[in-house]
């Protein structure tokens, strides 16, 4: 069995929703890198019993290393420290070398804000230099500095990672953390996984069910495989944890997928859309760009978001209303009026009119109902429809009917748009406008409206 940790975020900031954890999800990947199963993640309020108890709780589920984040500041309220000092029962004491690195860094601050009163600053950020005795210091990036704490002298139990609530300050802590004795000590029984993802797109979650019960009919060792699914942005994750004896086990249960899903199996390495579309633009050296009403420009924040990608993407339109598709994308006007505004033709000049208006290779364009308001019965809120279009006339026009609100709506439709981009940039075949062989599989993100 391998080592196991617990994270306890603190901050009630945190536990009511005004600040999204970040922390959380980053050391959970950490740990996995290292082989460390997580047992799980508690997020608590700036209340020292609560911190406590979540400690006692995660010790409790055999964690050999316990982490927390936040609650190091010089404020009344930050008392992670002081708490896991009794936790841990070693007495606080007075780091005085913590001390003076910490005054050496505000130092610059008194000389920025000539007004504030030295003796107050350095007094509230004395606090923070106060350690349990035996802790090992991590040099702080902001004021509050990082500790591994041991357990009591003499007995066994988990080790505690302290580390600060910002990120920009804890993520650089975590490699000078890993090097110390007594994070090494904790995580000793540490087990090498490996991880292999699978992405689908066209299918429910619900159709992995009937691929498992297909595995286990053929004799997949599934029980030395750790499996999980994810439906993520009308996508599906199938992510699988083992050791490396059980690699053979992985790759039957991945041929199982192939085989059944081939149709609708897009990654094998874990490559998000996002990628293998700005892969597929930089291979072919071509440019795109994008028109798009309903996603409130959320297309083109994907396209340009990952490394290396923003040079493909020459221009992007936002246009919700009739006046701004005519005269900034150039949309025939008698097309809306014959087919109105939410149309498969529309759609396709939307498309080829972002491409034609900025010379890109390839253009893409969005129309829908995003809701809450204003759909009717043979255009109801979710019918979205999409084009895409290349300058030697391949072509791809779908519609497809999303369910949820607005933010749903929106956040599906930018990856229905990336998945008949990704189609036409690896197909050769052309369509028509509303009918032909190449299209999005069929499945509940995906259905025809």
């Amino acid at each position: 069995m391998s080592a196991r940790a617990g994270i306890v975020v603190t901050g009630t900031e945190v536990l009511t929703g005004r600040v999204t954890d970040r922390n959380g999800p980053w050391l959970a990947e950490r740990l996995l890198e290292i082989g460390v199963e997580l047992a799980g993640t508690v997020i608590v309020a700036d209340r020292p019993d609560d911190v406590l108890a979540s400690l006692r709780h995660l010790a409790a589920q055999g964690c050999d290393l316990l982490i927390t984040t936040g609650g190091l500041g010089p404020t009344e309220d930050d008392l992670t420290a002081d708490v896991v000092g009794r936790y841990q029962r070693r007495e606080m004491v007075l780091d005085e070398a913590l001390e003076s690195r910490i005054a050496e860094i505000l130092r610059p601050l008194l000389r920025r804000w000539p007004d504030l009163d030295p003796d107050g600053v350095r007094a509230a950020n004395r606090k923070q230099a106060v350690i349990p005795a035996g802790s090992t210091v991590l040099d702080p990036v902001g004021t509050a500095p990082g500790l591994v704490v041991p357990p009591p002298e003499g007995e066994d139990g988990p080790g505690v990672l302290v580390l600060p609530g910002p990120p920009r300050e804890l993520q650089p802590m975590w490699e000078a953390a890993k090097a110390t004795p007594a994070f090494r000590s904790a995580v000793a029984r540490a087990v090498s996984y490996r991880q292999g993802m699978l992405r689908l797109f066209g299918i429910p979650e619900s159709e992995i069910a009937e691929t498992l019960r297909v595995a286990r009919r053929r004799d997949v060792a599934l029980e030395r495989l750790e499996i999980t699914t994810c439906l993520r942005r009308g996508e599906v994750e199938v992510v699988t944890r083992y050791e490396p004896a059980d690699a053979d086990a992985y790759e039957a249960w991945a041929s199982v997928v192939r085989e059944r899903h081939a149709d609708t199996l897009f990654s094998e390495d874990g490559r998000l859309i996002d990628e293998q579309v700005a892969d597929l633009l930089a291979e072919a050296e071509e440019t795109i760009a994008v028109a798009e009403s309903c996603t409130a420009g959320l297309l083109s924040a994907r396209l340009t978001e990952r490394p290396g990608s923003s040079g493909a993407v020459l221009g992007g339109f936002v246009v919700y209303s009739d006046e701004a598709k005519i005269k900034l994308v150039g949309v025939d006007p008698s097309l809306i009026e014959t087919h109105g505004a939410v149309s498969g033709e529309v759609a396709a000049a939307l498309a080829d009119g972002a491409r034609e208006r900025v010379g890109a290779d390839v253009g893409v364009g969005i129309t829908g109902i995003a809701g809450p308001d204003g759909g009717t019965e043979a255009k109801p809120v979710g019918l979205v429809w999409f084009a895409v279009s290349h300058r030697d006339g391949r072509r791809l026009v779908r519609s497809v009917h999303l369910p949820g609100g607005r933010a749903d709506i929106r956040d599906r439709s930018t990856t229905v748009a990336m998945h008949l981009v990704r189609r036409l940039l690896i197909t050769d075949v052309a369509e028509g406008a509303h009918e032909g062989g190449v299209g999005l599989p069929a499945g509940e993100a995906t259905r025809r409206a």
